[in-house]
């Protein structure tokens, strides 16, 4: 295949300066510090949707929630944070990126401080609902003045450390919640999860100035319309995702997948429509077409579906069957974060060297960790090697790291300057539903089939079918465009 075959040329994106008085002007390019300030907002976002987790048995016993209110408490945060990334995206095109980014970590901020100090279940909740639609604000700007501020190699790594980023996030919260739970700072227990985000919340925003302030060309118009559908759909998909597995799957919520069928497909008539008549619709078909954005988020949902089902299905072996606490099964992933981590320092490298190959060999490295951790969990039962445990994580989030970033480029490289916030909030929501839906296919299908079979055995076809997912990745990666 020729380097982007299929795909028109990439256009170098420009950086408009948004027009307030004393704003500096955009720069081309990212400095070490800007990078820094974005990636702490994002890296927040990612920590809270999974610290929360391993402080719910010390939230319940003092503000005495109850199953329900906490499930809320985790769930909450997620279903803000999913339907507003796609609208928080178009608002920082329209009114600047980085004013938006501004607005947003500093709403997470105040938001975080009250979910620490919340008196009552019903104020965390509440709490839970804003800090994810604060979330929902700054994350798209995050990767919108990464596209619209980098070109060529300083993108590539840039958006490798985004993919870092996104994957080593989710562990550290595991393992930083647990930490800070344990040492019972100051006396203040679980609260102490929400409070550590104040003052490196309050950090990042006095050097946000450092940032390079962009937004589209032209300001956007606004589709309530497409808002409502969109907005709609998602919640139904949502709710049969947070809901089904407390509810035991009743028939009556299979009924909202239809709704939200009914609403994607009104949803797509809606946008098309006006985008013909040359309006400014919430999702743009014409983006949505480009085969990268295409092929990427065909492969990124199941990949982020395997990535959330290992993470759930992990911790509900660890912590019920091999006696780990919160803090020790969170730092028994930490071989996961490392090797996420480094790989993706040099993921741009390889992709020189392999260009769409990198996927492929990222699909094999993955779906080779999950045999070897299936194998060691079959002949090891109850007691497998710890050691072969932590290599088998250990390849798992080596494989990630070499498919994530470049998926992110790849969606992204098509897309205008001037809707990357869109394009961005798109790829997002597309990562956290995939993931979430992840956790609960994993979930409930490792809990059905321990129910009736051994645990070793529900533990190992569950792997199995995380290799499925590896594989589908696998063939898909063989029609993606070249990210060179």
């Amino acid at each position: 295949m020729t380097k982007r075959e299929g795909l028109p040329p990439l256009q170098e994106p420009t950086a408009t300066p948004e027009p307030s008085a004393g704003t500096e002007p955009a720069t081309a390019g990212l400095s070490g510090i800007a990078l820094m300030v974005v990636l702490t907002g994002y890296v927040l976002s990612i920590v809270d949707a999974s610290i929360v987790n391993v402080a719910l048995s010390s939230i319940d016993d003092d503000l005495h929630g109850g199953p329900a209110a906490l499930e809320l408490v985790v769930s909450g945060y997620g279903l803000t944070y999913a339907l507003g990334l796609v609208l928080g995206g178009q608002l920082g095109d329209a009114f600047g990126r980085r004013r938006l980014y501004a607005y947003g970590l500093a709403a997470f901020t105040v938001t975080s401080a009250l979910c620490g100090l919340a008196p009552t279940i019903e104020f965390l909740v509440v709490s839970r609902l804003l800090q994810g639609a604060a979330a929902a604000m700054l994350v798209p700007q995050v990767l919108a003045t990464i596209q619209a501020v980098t070109v060529g190699q300083a993108r590539a790594r840039a958006i490798g450390m985004y993919g870092a980023t996104a994957g080593v996030g989710m562990v550290i919260g595991q393992i930083l919640g647990g930490l800070l739970v344990s040492l019972d700072i100051a006396g203040i227990g679980w609260r102490m999860v929400f409070v550590i985000n104040v003052p490196i919340g309050v950090a990042a925003l006095l050097a946000v100035r450092r940032v390079p302030a962009t937004r589209a060309d032209t300001k956007p118009g606004f589709d309530p319309l497409g808002t409502l559908l969109f907005g709609v759909t998602m919640a139904c998909v949502l709710a049969v995702v947070v809901a089904g597995p407390d509810l035991g799957w009743p028939l009556w919520l299979w009924s909202f997948l239809a709704l939200a069928a009914v609403g994607a497909l009104a949803l797509a008539r809606v946008e098309r429509g006006l985008e013909a008549r040359g309006g400014s619709p919430l999702l743009s078909p014409s983006v949505l077409s480009h085969p990268g954005m295409r092929r990427g988020l065909a492969a990124m949902v199941p990949f982020s579906t395997c990535f959330g089902a290992f993470l759930f299905v992990y911790a509900l072996i660890a912590q019920g069957h091999f006696g780990f606490d919160g803090l020790v099964s969170g730092a028994v992933m930490s071989p996961f974060a490392v090797a996420f981590f480094v790989v993706a320092q040099f993921t741009p490298r390889i992709a020189a060297a392999l260009g769409g190959r990198i996927v492929t060999l990222g699909t094999v490295v993955q779906g080779a960790s999950l045999l070897l951790l299936a194998l060691v969990l079959w002949l090891g039962w109850p007691h497998p090697s710890l050691a072969l445990v932590l290599v088998g994580i250990g390849s798992f989030g080596a494989g990630a790291a070499l498919i994530g970033p470049t998926l992110f480029r790849m969606i992204l490289a098509d897309v205008p300057s001037a809707q990357a916030g869109m394009g961005s909030g798109v790829l997002v929501t597309s990562q956290q539903m995939a993931t979430a839906l992840g956790a609960t296919i994993g979930g409930t299908l490792y809990v059905s089939l321990a129910g009736s079979l051994s645990t070793v055995s529900a533990a190992v076809l569950v792997l199995a079918l995380l290799v499925c997912f590896s594989v589908i990745v696998l063939v898909i990666s063989l029609r993606l465009p070249d990210p060179r």
